[in-house]
């Protein structure tokens, strides 16, 4: 029997509709003809996450390319062109676990000392419309099932904060992020919107720390100028990408030109109800976010 999807009301949220767009179903946003997640029991969907999981393993990133079909893609191109004048810019020096102090009890070359200027804008879910290609793409039930079949997790869940499950992730010219580690996920998952006229390269060191041993050594190294250990991950537009940045350094280079460095960012979590400190939100998409999200509506 063939499968049938769910409908497109079950998997994105029931906010408001803010544009007469009409929101566009999981195989209209999904290359399924690359990607045959539509019968997670069939062979080809065990088969795909397998060969999946097997290069994450091996290089902690895996790269899925035309994942997103371009109509979906330049859908939620222009929806993001007609907000990001109410993105957060969070522009500031931190170091590479991201905080933005110095430790005075630590040499002033020791990692935790070396803080690197990054520069990016961020929407927030709140800010994104219903009907956006990412919603759907992140609130397809299957899409949770394969992305959680790929990094080895019995079950993923949906963050349930206001704005962090589904992102956008934008670079203006100059823009940049800084050398890091991810701080709490197992894994991080973007797709690349639309790609700069130049720079704007995803960068990464693998597994230059564990989980027992922060290599305190090797990543003072690593921090300086013309480390040679650099893994460029190629990502066109419509490219998805997993990657395990807890202990594997990244960033993205300067973006310059004029066009936008869109990128999508979704959120699973390994347990139901999570959500946000407000804190890290408000430093995230901004203090005014909530009253931006009500004058959008």
């Amino acid at each position: 029997m063939t499968p049938v999807l769910s409908p497109v009301t079950e998997i994105i949220m029931s906010e408001p509709t803010r544009s007469p767009v009409t929101a566009l179903p999981p195989q209209e946003v999904i290359n399924l003809d690359n990607y045959p997640i539509q019968d997670v029991d069939s062979l080809e969907f065990k088969s795909l996450t397998r060969r999946f999981k097997e290069k994450l393993d091996a290089q902690q990133y895996v790269v899925l390319p035309d994942f997103i079909r371009p109509t979906a893609r330049e859908q939620a191109v222009r929806q993001i062109e007609g907000l990001i004048h109410l993105a957060n810019h969070n522009c500031s020096d931190r170091n590479c676990y991201l905080q933005r102090k110095r430790d005075p009890a630590l040499p002033p070359d020791h990692p935790r000392n070396i803080l690197l200027s990054a520069s990016t804008w961020m929407l927030g879910a709140n800010l994104l419309p219903d009907e956006s290609p990412l919603k759907t793409l992140y609130y397809w039930e299957n899409m949770k099932r394969m992305v959680a079949s790929i990094v080895g997790a019995p079950e993923l869940f949906f963050n349930e904060d206001e704005y962090q499950p589904v992102n956008a992730l934008c670079y203006k010219e100059g823009d940049r992020s800084a050398w890091h580690f991810d701080s709490v996920n197992a894994f991080t998952m973007t797709l690349m919107l639309q790609a700069p006229e130049r720079g704007g390269d995803f960068e990464m060191i693998p597994n230059i720390r564990s989980d027992d041993d922060q290599m305190y050594h090797q990543v003072q190294k690593a921090l300086a100028p013309g480390y040679e250990n650099v893994v460029r991950v190629g990502r066109e537009e419509g490219a998805l990408c997993i990657f395990r940045g807890c202990n594997s350094l990244h960033r993205v280079s300067e973006v310059s030109g004029s066009t936008l460095r869109m990128m999508g960012v979704f959120v699973y979590e390994n347990e139901p109800g999570v959500k946000g400190d407000p804190e890290v939100n408000e430093t995230v998409y901004g203090s005014r976010s909530a009253s931006q999200a009500t004058a959008v509506m």
